[in-house]
């Protein structure tokens, strides 16, 4: 399940260069979606920050999948609404992901951090490592790495503290390529650490012909806190 308090956003690194929620905010637009009238320019949404709450059963929830929470044109007491409203969804599992670390550090500290709610970086190659060391300093219950699109090798991965790896090559028309020899050292160094391991996929042009098999098998480790005691 996806949920968009906020839509848009701006690119801060290589792993940006290829987004595919700016292509599809684009597309959106063009189809005159009142939500895209923007395009993919920072627009908040506050008449969705409630609406986890009228889900009853429970769900995993991306958090802002078309943008990031983290962006500097989100005001602090909007990310707060939008941590509130996970806090007080405790029967949801919410899942937020950024490529601004500097300035989650910055603001964790103005914010609650239920045991439902995980926080994740992207991280597509060495360059931008000291996204890992943000978010280690991180009060969150569950510290997770969207190592993708992956997109070079990274051969010290800083894993004290991580709960969660998931691994993907980039997919779409002008997919770079990712290297095998990348996947399996990220590989070693989650198992020598017991970070559990999520293999998305190899990518490419076809992403439906390469599927998602490593060593041939399929890795779909969660963390801990999901299985059953």
């Amino acid at each position: 399940m996806t949920w968009n308090p906020v839509t848009g956003c701006t690119k801060v690194s290589q792993g940006c260069k290829h987004c595919y929620a700016e292509r599809m905010a684009r597309r959106l637009e063009a189809m005159g979606s009142d939500r895209y009238r923007n395009g993919f320019e920072v627009t908040l949404h506050p008449d969705l920050l409630d609406v986890p709450r009228g889900w009853r059963q429970p769900r995993v929830v991306f958090v802002n999948s078309m943008s990031d929470l983290f962006h500097d044109d989100i005001p602090l007491a909007y990310i707060q609404r939008v941590f509130a409203t996970m806090r007080d969804c405790p029967h949801h599992t919410f899942q937020v992901l950024t490529k601004r670390s500097e300035r989650l550090v910055e603001v964790a500290r103005h914010l609650p951090w239920p045991s439902n709610v995980w926080m994740g970086v992207s991280v597509e190659d060495s360059r931008v490592l000291n996204r890992v060391r943000d978010l280690q300093r991180v009060p969150a219950a569950v510290r997770f790495l969207s190592l993708e699109p992956l997109i070079g090798p990274l051969a010290a991965l800083p894993l004290e503290g991580i709960h969660w790896a998931i691994v993907g090559g980039e997919s779409g028309p002008k997919a770079r390529p990712m290297r095998r020899e990348w996947v399996t050292s990220i590989f070693r160094q989650c198992r020598a650490a017991r970070v559990p391991f999520f293999f998305k996929q190899w990518g490419g042009v076809r992403k439906d012909l390469t599927g998602r098999e490593l060593n041939g098998r399929i890795y779909s480790e969660m963390p801990r806190v999901l299985q059953p005691a």
